[in-house]
């Protein structure tokens, strides 16, 4: 093994959001994590929701509410075949 290129390897101290301190070895002093074995719902057994930024919320605002355009644009082509003349089942018709 090559010597002086590994890294060096001291005590860590890892500090979780819940606020629970561990200790390992790592080649960074202080290490900060969103979730550890103390307050993990797998480890503590009990359900804890975590909402990933709506996605719901975020579709629609990047899609926006197609089922209502939907019903619009198909009055709205009855109203065309209608000022043409045509019955209005026979256009929505043709264009399915």
């Amino acid at each position: 093994m090559k010597a002086g290129i590994h890294p060096e390897y001291a005590p860590a101290k890892i500090t979780c959001a819940c606020g629970r301190e561990t200790e390992a070895a790592s080649t960074v002093g202080e290490i900060h994590v969103e979730i550890c074995s103390h307050c993990h719902p797998f480890f503590t057994g009990r359900q804890k929701l975590v909402d990933t930024a709506g996605r719901v919320e975020r579709f629609i605002a990047k899609y926006g509410d197609r089922s209502a355009r939907g019903d619009e644009a198909e009055e709205t082509k009855k109203e065309e075949a209608a000022a043409e003349g045509a019955p209005a089942e026979e256009a929505v018709a043709a264009d399915a």
